[in-house]
């Protein structure tokens, strides 16, 4: 028993079992090199010897709990890009709350406006030069807000599915309002809310088919003509006299003149993007094939 250090043996316990072993016959540090051996191959496979299943050893040989398989499943889960549970409807809920944004409130405002400016518009008859003005002061309003609704959207990523389609209708439907008033009054002719009207509705029906081909961006000339619109329908709804109301002549005639011109670019634009369009998934399908 003297002969056989302790440190050598693993201490006081390992030399009475060192001394059992030379009692018994067998060698000492037998059992010993095999527990050596077991652990070596413990080190070889990443985990302590007696480890438990899902628990690996740290620095200072204490066990660190990795989970039983429950945990792995959500590591997997957001590791292989699957959103969590609840991810669905957390995002709808987002969406849903983007839609009360500013730029969509003053798109719901210029909707408001609309039958507002058509009473205050047909009040008392409809030639009060009082209830002209403030229609001509709801009017203004709804334009305004459409100057700044659609880039409040663009420039702050406000843009959502209920702007892209309320923004275009608020447009037409204030502008229409306008127009079908004055002709109904005998202040414009139908012709010219005829032709106004026809290429709003014309050009927006366009752009929804020739969608799947892509986007018609709005050019210069289409936001000069909806500014000229906007200032000549705004002086028809005014009781102007004078050179007042000839001025407004020549405004709503260089409002027509845009309306036809740019209506027939935007045709010429949807024509062309139609064709490279068909001719894109043309190609497609050919090398698809090849």
């Amino acid at each position: 028993m003297t002969g056989v250090p302790a440190s050598a043996a693993g201490g006081p316990s390992g030399a009475r079992r060192a001394a059992a072993g030379a009692a018994s016959g067998k060698v000492p540090g037998a059992s010993m090199g095999r527990s050596a051996a077991r652990s070596a191959e413990g080190g070889a496979s990443g985990a302590a010897p007696g480890a438990r299943p899902g628990v690996a050893s740290g620095a200072d040989g204490s066990g660190a709990a990795v989970g039983d398989g429950s945990e792995s499943a959500v590591v997997d889960a957001q590791d292989d890009g699957r959103p969590a549970r609840g991810g669905k409807l957390a995002a709808a809920a987002v969406n849903q709350a983007s839609v009360w944004n500013v730029a969509n409130l003053l798109t719901m405002l210029r909707l408001i406006l609309v039958p507002a400016f058509v009473a205050l518009m047909l009040a008392d008859g409809g030639y009060d030069p009082a209830w002209r003005a403030f229609a001509w002061a709801a009017f203004a309003i709804a334009m305004i807000t459409d100057l700044f609704d659609g880039h409040l959207a663009r420039t702050y990523n406000l843009v959502t599915d209920f702007g892209k389609i309320a923004d275009p209708i608020a447009d037409k439907a204030i502008m229409g309002a306008a127009l079908i008033c004055l002709s109904a009054l005998g202040d414009l002719p139908w012709w010219v809310t005829g032709v106004i009207l026809g290429r709003e509705l014309g050009i927006t029906l366009l752009r929804f088919l020739v969608i799947r081909y892509g986007v018609i961006p709005a050019s210069r000339g289409g936001k000069l003509k909806t500014l000229t619109q906007g200032v000549a329908v705004g002086m028809y709804v005014l009781a102007l006299t004078g050179w007042l109301a000839t001025l407004r002549f020549w405004v709503m005639a260089a409002a027509v003149v845009l309306t036809v011109v740019t209506g027939l670019d935007y045709v010429k634009q949807a024509i062309v993007l139609r064709r490279q369009g068909i001719a894109e998934r043309k190609a497609a399908l050919e090398e698809k094939e090849a």
